[in-house]
């Protein structure tokens, strides 16, 4: 038996950390070369190009899908707001069904239900905490019909007044489609995330040709890392769509702005402030949607029945307010150009918010994105429009402020911060609002981590017990070497051991006999296997048997220089627990063990470096200041008696 710090008294083999380094003989040459050792991913692999490949394919049918469900949406809307067969872009408002128009809705929501019961229950919903779920739950599988399902359910309802935008079932409906690829050809887990990312990313860039933030909207609600393999084919996918909207529709910003004039530090003050507060409006939607939800949760009626109740909400409002009803981009298009302001926004963003709450709550198919623009873009407007009317000196323009409220809102609700940002850039193509989107975004996406837990695309599928990652942050093992946490006293045996000597070692009970592995030397101090208790101790009654023909499993090995992410996954590989670890120099010189228990001494640093608070650095007058402190910190004398 040998141990890297020295010898037993007994132990005729010199230690470990003396054994001078002997080159390997020939015999061995197999044995290192079949062992396995860490394997390092290449960033990119030709895999990666057939995947590309593949997500711009998906890209261009998800452009097609999208405009086929814009044009399958004019069609149900033209047909029940205007009993003629077309496809021409129309909105409910201006009907001729006066008080019918409350039961459009209802019918809508009838057909939605009776889908969703004998169809699909995944429809219900805007779509995207459901392709979240799939990813985090079932290896990214959408199923099939869902790619017909989806976009024409959201069609029916949408078309018949639901105050939803048509971008959530696209990206639904993009991404069950990359899904669907994904299951049809071979593909590991991780493509299929990806190909489904590209998916709804690609759907998202269609319908408003905003490429740069569907693919960070992906990463920030679908991928759940950063990664060059995934990153790629997402944005290929993103780009290929947008140029297909491009073809289709021209290049104008899908939301048209006036020139905005640069913001003075007052007004920016103001856009971080308005920021903070839509944090607070964000969590207060949020709330109300799922309380809402509850609500019909309780009702004594079948489900499949909620949407129809919805619906006639839906209609009732829309009665009163027909601007409420359908998709309302140009209700956000107005607000940014400022050609709606005053009492009649104010009153828009209330029924707006009623009107979609309710809808969405009672589970019918819908999108999320419009009308939190709608209400939050509204709703800045009108506030922007109260300090201009207050404080005039202050520079703030109500055009600006909708914007920040548009884009505040959904940073606040999804938690997509950097996605929301660019996606108000790229739709309204305004550089100058930037500052102010950088400002007002992040204050609400504070405000809304503090006081929220979940989004409002997370809370549903959080409720079912999914767990939804909540950071992207570096993998703390794959930053680590091997080198820094490894144990370098190692008891190791002798393959010239005979079995009865060992087990004779093991029972003195010594010390160095606790482990539950010993690494194996040949003659001249080569590494050629591990022994683990289990093997030693079940190896039969021939105690004179040396050791070294009791190994049975290949050799598994870590270098010295490998990350402890890469070692961790080969002892999962291996279904090992422990692995000798070596240099690529001399690979047959055993230099250290790493184990389990290693591998979560490097957790607990972890968890230390981010909860100890030291002050790595003090300036003379710090130094000066402390020792003040510390002369004069004496406790005052007490008086007798006292304790």
């Amino acid at each position: 038996m040998r141990d890297a710090e020295g010898s037993s008294p007994s132990d005729p083999h010199p230690p470990i950390s003396q054994t001078g380094l002997l080159p390997v003989s020939p015999s061995l040459e197999p044995v290192l070369e079949a062992a396995r050792v860490p394997q390092v991913e290449p960033i990119l692999g030709p895999r990666a190009i057939w995947i590309s490949a593949l997500a711009i394919g998906i890209a261009f049918a998800a452009g097609v899908i999208a405009r086929l469900l814009v044009a399958l949406i004019a069609f149900v809307t033209n047909l029940a707001f205007r009993q003629r067969i077309s496809f021409e872009t129309v909105a409910p408002a201006g009907h001729q069904l006066g008080l019918w128009v409350v039961l459009v809705p209802a019918v809508g929501g009838v057909i939605v239900g009776l889908m969703a019961r004998y169809g699909s229950r995944a429809i219900r919903g805007h779509g995207i905490p459901e392709a979240m779920e799939q990813v985090l739950t079932n290896q990214s599988r959408i199923p099939a019909r869902m790619t017909f399902l989806k976009p024409l359910s959201a069609a029916i309802a949408i078309g018949t007044g639901g105050p939803f935008g048509a971008e959530g079932p696209i990206i639904a409906t993009g991404g069950a489609l990359g899904s669907l690829v994904g299951q049809v050809i071979e593909t590991t887990s991780s493509e299929r995330k990806t190909l489904l990312a590209a998916g709804a990313a690609a759907g998202m860039a269609a319908t408003f040709g905003s490429p740069v933030s569907a693919v960070l909207l992906a990463v920030e609600l679908l991928l759940f890392e950063f990664r060059a393999r995934s990153i790629i084919p997402v944005a290929l996918a993103s780009a290929t769509a947008a140029g297909v909207r491009m073809a289709w529709i021209g290049p104008a910003p899908a939301f048209g702005m006036p020139q905005l004039s640069q913001p003075s530090g007052y007004a920016l003050t103001f856009y971080v402030v308005l920021g903070a507060f839509f944090g607070l409006v964000a969590t207060a939607v949020t709330r109300a949607v799922y309380a809402v939800e509850d609500r019909f949760e309780k009702l004594p009626i079948h489900w499949m029945w909620w949407p129809a109740l919805g619906g006639l909400v839906v209609g009732a409002v829309g009665y009163f307010a027909p601007r409420t009803m359908g998709v309302g981009y140009d209700n956000i298009e107005n607000i940014l150009s400022g050609s709606l302001a005053g009492q009649a926004l104010f009153v828009l963003c209330a029924l707006k918010f009623v009107s979609w709450s309710i809808s969405l709550g009672s589970g019918t198919s819908g999108g999320t994105l419009a009308p939190l623009f709608t209400i939050g873009g509204g709703l800045g407007a009108v506030i922007g429009g109260l300090v201009v009317a207050v404080l005039p000196q202050a520079g703030v323009d109500p055009r600006i402020a909708g914007l920040v409220g548009m884009a505040a809102i959904f940073a606040g609700a999804s938690r997509a911060l950097l996605a929301s940002i660019v996606f108000a850039f790229e739709t309204t193509l305004q550089p100058l609002g930037l500052l102010p989107l950088l400002g007002g975004c992040t204050a609400a996406y504070l405000v809304s981590c503090v006081l929220m837990r979940h989004s409002i695309m997370t809370e549903k599928i959080a409720r079912r017990g999914v767990r939804v990652p909540s950071e992207y942050a570096a993998d703390y093992l794959d930053q680590v070497h091997v080198s820094t946490v490894a144990s370098k006293t190692v008891t190791a045996l002798s393959a010239s051991d005979t079995l009865g000597e060992v087990k004779a070692w093991l029972g003195r009970g010594e010390l160095d006999t606790k482990h539950h592995a010993f690494p194996v030397l040949a003659e001249g101090g080569a590494l050629v296997g591990v022994l683990t208790r289990h093997d030693i101790l079940e190896a039969g009654s021939d105690t004179t048997i040396q050791v070294g023909k009791l190994l049975r499993r290949p050799l598994a090995v870590a270098f010295d220089n490998s990350s402890l992410r890469e070692a961790a996954d080969l002892m999962v590989r291996e279904g090992i627990g422990r692995l000798p670890v070596v240099t690529h120099a001399e690979p047959s010189r055993l230099i250290g063990i790493l184990t389990r228990s290693d591998l979560l001494s490097a957790h607990a640093r972890r968890i230390d470096e981010n909860v100890q608070r030291q002050a790595s650095l003090k300036l003379p007058f710090v130094r000066l200041v402390s020792r003040g402190r510390a002369a004069g910190a004496t406790d005052p004398p007490r008086p007798a008696g006292a304790r």
